[in-house]
């Protein structure tokens, strides 16, 4: 464990046992997180911060913790549940094991289309997903619509056709998306984000999957020289808050916090297709071939992977997950 993570534990438990001292009308807002600094979501949380600060007068003292400073990405839900800490931002498809209906959006090109997407912050859809939330001890507060461009880096050749995944080694996502991905031939790898660059540098895979944003900033081109870029899923980190601690907020304190959180909501969709559009130009700057999706591929590839990932959703989160799906047609 670094320094800089054993000094943010220190401040945490030193807020939590009461050692920092504090107004009593004023309130201090952790959150932990586990993105780098230079993110695009990351800097959404910063200024969802200072937002935050700035509406409440100073009476909410947002702290941040990021980059797993404080608690890993699999310890913050009990963390925010156990009121180790107030707040955590998490990906949606984190929750596979406890709330399977939150792992939809990795169906492919279920949720991928953008107006659908601005549609979706305050929608029965989001709401339905938040009061499963409450069920297992955390009140979501925003949606932050990270990505729906995903890319399948390669070397040589790029993977167009669906039969050019058979017997290709790619980085795989979860159980679930992974269905798709083996009924097209391929094998998919578990690893992290922060392991897929040696695994393609050393062969351990052949391919990687990530959306375009991640593909720059992790430096695939420098192993990888192909990619096909693909409406395939969309991604969103939430932020969630412990409920007790918010039910003890002012009203206007609680008011001005939900402010911050549509507003970050707007943003995200903004920021994010930016930032995609931006690392699409970059990869090719860089020299990577890219390859977008056209409407025949993706309709090939539909048919191939749509629906072992669809069975594999419903048998995993029940009647949750149809309803979501429900929902979601809706929008």
């Amino acid at each position: 464990m670094n320094h800089h993570r054993i000094f943010a534990i220190a401040a945490v438990a030193a807020v939590a046992a009461g050692t920092v001292p504090a107004a009593a009308e004023d309130a201090v807002l952790r959150i932990s997180h586990q993105l780098p600094p230079a993110h695009h979501i990351a800097k959404l949380v910063d200024s969802w911060a200072a937002d935050i600060e700035s509406r409440t007068g100073g009476s909410v003292d947002v702290q941040i913790f990021g980059a797993n400073q404080a608690f890993g990405a699999r310890e913050n839900f009990e963390a925010v549940a156990t009121g180790q800490i107030e707040a955590a931002l998490s990906v949606n498809f984190q929750w596979a094991g406890s709330v399977p209906a939150m792992n939809v959006t990795v169906v492919p090109y279920l949720f991928t289309d953008l107006e659908r997407i601005k549609a979706f912050p305050g929608s029965e859809a989001a709401g339905y997903l938040d009061s499963l939330l409450d069920e297992v001890g955390v009140r979501n507060i925003a949606w932050l619509y990270t990505t729906r461009q995903s890319i399948f880096t390669s070397k040589g050749r790029a993977l167009v056709d669906v039969g050019d995944f058979e017997g290709v080694k790619i980085r795989g996502l979860n159980r679930i998306a992974d269905a798709g991905l083996a009924a097209a031939g391929a094998a998919t790898v578990a690893m992290s984000g922060s392991e897929v660059y040696q695994a393609l540098q050393t062969g351990v895979i052949d391919a990687g999957l990530t959306d375009v944003s991640a593909a720059y900033s992790r430096k695939y081109y420098e192993v990888q020289d192909h990619g096909t870029v693909a409406p395939f899923f969309s991604v969103y980190f939430h932020i969630y808050v412990n409920p007790d601690w918010f039910d003890g907020l002012t009203d206007a304190q609680r008011d001005a916090i939900a402010a911050a959180s549509a507003k970050a909501e707007a943003d995200a969709i903004t920021v994010t297709e930016a930032t995609a559009e931006a690392a699409i130009a970059e990869l090719q700057k860089v020299g990577m071939t890219l390859h977008m999706q056209t409407e025949a591929e993706k309709a090939a590839w539909e048919a191939v992977m749509v629906q072992p990932v669809t069975d594999a959703f419903v048998e995993a989160a029940g009647p949750a997950g149809q309803r979501i799906v429900e929902l979601l047609g809706q929008l």
